[in-house]
């Protein structure tokens, strides 16, 4: 008769001295304890961890004990389930003999693969921001490809954009046309203009300066003003 007892005591003090500063005793009745499992540190010194406790049933080991996970660190819920259907997968293929060390190893084995994933994934991830910048400046160098599609919609725009400039600058001369105005024009509007001239001269005291030295030699002319068939423009011709 298997003494299910004493096994679970001789188990439990080999775990405790294989993993002493991660192993902790949470109960003595049911034996209940938790162990804290790290991966190894990856390239960039990243880990994840996990903190599972285990409970002896009354059978074991020809019965699987029971476990969860109670913590994690930058583990994901995938990642989780994964982890619970390896401890079920181990516990069925281990019946009947003593079995945590054998979870805890296969537990420690998928959070180096995890962490060998995150590593991937950064490169993947890496590899792929470097691509999207080097097809972003390849396609700024080279500029947009020309389609029949792309041409007719920057054409209708070019055509909309001309013919707002073209109402703008017949707007702009029809409104300069409006505001230019004839003499006659001027004269209508503004009643003031036809006083200008008389306004000048009172400013200036009525008075116009006359050059006399002009009309010193008029004297001298002979004029025959007395002529009633005197006429001044027959002065000047030789033919008489």
């Amino acid at each position: 008769m298997t003494d299910y007892a004493e096994e679970q005591r001789n188990e439990l003090e080999a775990i405790e001295s294989i993993y002493p500063d991660s192993f902790t005793v949470l109960s003595e009745n049911p034996i209940s304890f938790t162990i804290t499992v790290t991966s190894d540190a990856g390239e960039n010194g990243e880990t994840v961890e996990t903190l599972l406790k285990f409970t002896y049933v009354e059978k074991y080991p020809d019965e699987p004990p029971l476990w969860e996970i109670q913590s994690q660190e930058n583990l994901e819920d995938r990642d989780l389930q994964e982890i619970l259907t390896l401890l079920q997968q181990q516990a069925e293929e281990n019946l009947g003999m003593v079995m945590i060390f054998t979870l805890v190893t296969a537990v420690q084995e998928k959070l180096n693969e995890i962490v060998d994933a995150i590593k991937t994934r950064q490169e993947e991830d890496k590899r792929q921001k470097e691509k999207e910048a080097e097809e972003a400046e390849k396609k700024a160098f080279q500029g947009t490809v020309v389609t029949i599609e792309n041409f007719l919609a920057w054409k209708a725009t070019f055509e909309q954009e001309i013919s707002e400039i073209r109402k703008k600058r017949q707007k702009e001369e029809e409104q300069a046309g409006k505001t230019k105005l004839t003499g006659k024009q001027l004269f209508e509007t503004d009643h003031n203009l036809d006083t200008s001239d008389i306004q000048f001269l009172e400013d200036t005291g009525n008075s116009v300066e006359v050059d006399e030295s002009l009309f010193q030699d008029m004297e001298d002319l002979d004029l025959d003003e007395d002529d009633p068939d005197f006429d001044p423009l027959e002065m000047g011709s030789d033919e008489d």
